[in-house]
């Protein structure tokens, strides 16, 4: 997948939900922060940072967002290229989320530790942008977490 020429301020400013847009606003700033990179939309409702190479072992290669997030209508979507499972212990205190094999979902960045929410940002960005990565999600530690408390 590539960035597409879409215009994340406009995008985010049509976000319907004043809770969705106020945290698209809070984490463009946070991962714009953790990445040194300027969000790009990727697609029509993803806005991601940087890019990273993946190769896997079946010999399937390509491109993607190395960090992302997009303001869905029932949470955030934020994307952990390298899985939930290589976050469980950092889940656990990050505070009221649910959980998919690469995807964490927040209903209100106000009821989640940000500091936590930045660490797990920080290490999956920094392992998928370390070299080419050939983990899939699915590989990256056990099954979907419960939601958190």
């Amino acid at each position: 997948m590539e960035p597409t020429t879409g215009n994340v301020s406009d995008f985010i400013n049509g976000v319907a939900s004043p809770v969705r847009r106020r945290d698209a606003h809070t984490l463009v700033e946070l991962m714009s922060r953790i990445t040194g990179e300027q969000p790009a939309m990727w697609g029509p409702s993803i806005v991601g940072f940087g890019s990273y190479h993946y190769k896997y072992a079946s010999g399937r290669e390509g491109d993607a967002g190395a960090a992302g997030f997009s303001p869905r209508k029932a949470a955030t979507t934020v994307y952990l290229p390298d899985g939930i499972g290589a976050h469980t212990e950092r889940l656990a205190r990050l505070g009221d989320h649910t959980t998919g094999q690469a995807c964490l979902y927040l209903k209100d960045l106000g009821k989640v530790d940000l500091g936590v929410l930045e660490e797990i940002i920080t290490e999956s960005y920094q392992r998928v942008t370390a070299g080419p990565f050939g983990q899939r999600a699915a590989d990256s530690g056990g099954p979907a977490s419960p939601p958190g408390r």
